[in-house]
């Protein structure tokens, strides 16, 4: 028997549920969200697009193969999404203490530790996760003695996008063909996918005036929180949309290049986190499994005429992407990158730099 330190996850609504710690002993607060992969949690935790969220992982054996060394290659991390863990807390029903991968360096609870991060295992995902959809994401807190501890922190109210994204320019030289892209939070097989089309990537900060910069196409990531944090992001968009200059963005910059067509967005009642969302390509009846991860939809009806929608979520009908009708560009709701997630759509990357 291992005797972890119990521990209480409390949801906004007041409702409680007892665990046991198996991360850092530590209280946190955060945004309750739920993700249905049944593999990828490395991927998954380090994920900016995370950031602020106590993430709820309803596959029930979770840590049975450890975490990967965080090896690099050309300064680019081989099994990770970012530098660090991103998440606020982690919550899962059965924590596996002993692990067994022939990748694997250290467990689960070791690593959440090293990064500071509370984790909770023995907790009903079931019970929680049909909770959150039928009242929504909802704020929370882990708390070990006292349900004072810590304050409940809502990520909305923040701009996170800031946060995540990196502070300076970075340049990964590999090609002739330049392409700009605007590090909302992305992830690093983003950054993979594009090294390997033989570019020459240069990632600038959200909120980067890359007007003065001689690029070739403009690529627009991933990121956490309320896209409405982002103007600064949206007006240098429209400005890049002058050029007429390909442009293609992935989830947050879905949003964002939304918006940037006129669109507004709104909060989803309890996101799409997960590998197995269905996207059907509008106007005709090919369908994609694709992975996803994001709290915010695009409200496509307030869209300019002059654009179109290009992708819509089989189980609900949200929008899962845009299109200009005449010029090339383009963005997607879900993740063609994923790493952990099914490959179907990753043919973007190289349709993109085709186009370039």
């Amino acid at each position: 028997m291992y005797n972890d330190k119990p521990v209480r996850l409390i949801l906004e609504n007041g409702m409680v549920f007892h665990g046991r710690s198996f991360g850092a002993k530590k209280a946190t607060s955060g945004e309750v969200v739920f993700n249905t992969a049944m593999v990828g949690y490395p991927e998954s935790l380090t994920d900016p697009s995370y950031e602020g969220q106590i993430l709820t992982l309803t596959y029930p054996i979770i840590g049975n193969y450890g975490v990967p060394e965080n090896s690099q290659t050309n300064g680019i991390s081989d099994f990770f999404e970012s530098e660090c863990i991103h998440v606020s807390g982690l919550i899962v029903q059965d924590y596996s203490h002993d692990y067994s991968h022939w990748n694997a360096a250290k467990s689960l609870g070791d690593w959440l530790k090293e990064e500071d991060i509370p984790g909770i295992y023995g907790i009903d995902t079931r019970i929680l996760t049909k909770i959150l959809r039928e009242k929504g994401s909802m704020l929370g807190k882990i708390v070990y003695d006292n349900e004072n501890e810590v304050e409940y922190y809502d990520p909305a109210n923040e701009n996170l996008v800031a946060k995540v994204s990196c502070k300076d320019v970075i340049e990964y030289k590999n090609g002739e063909k330049k392409v700009v892209l605007v590090d909302c939070g992305t992830k690093l097989n983003i950054v993979r996918e594009l090294v390997k089309q033989n570019v020459h990537l240069i990632r600038v900060p959200w909120d980067y005036d890359f007007s003065a910069i001689e690029y070739d196409g403009l690529f627009i990531s991933n990121g956490p929180g309320n896209p409405d944090h982002c103007q600064i992001t949206v007006d240098n968009i429209r400005k890049a949309m002058e050029t007429d200059k390909p442009i293609f963005g992935i989830c947050m910059g879905n949003q964002l290049l939304s918006k940037a067509a006129g669109a507004n967005v709104y909060k989803l009642k309890y996101g799409h986190r997960s590998h197995n969302q269905p996207v059907r390509k509008v106007g005709t009846n090919t369908c994609y499994i694709t992975s996803q991860n994001h709290g915010y939809a695009v409200d496509e009806s307030l869209l300019a005429d002059d654009w179109e929608s290009y992708f819509v979520n089989m189980n609900d009908g949200t929008n899962e992407g845009i299109r200009h009708k005449n010029k090339p560009f383009y963005s997607v709701q879900f993740h063609p990158e994923a790493a952990s997630g099914p490959t179907d759509t990753r043919f973007f990357f190289e349709e993109f730099v085709k186009i370039l």
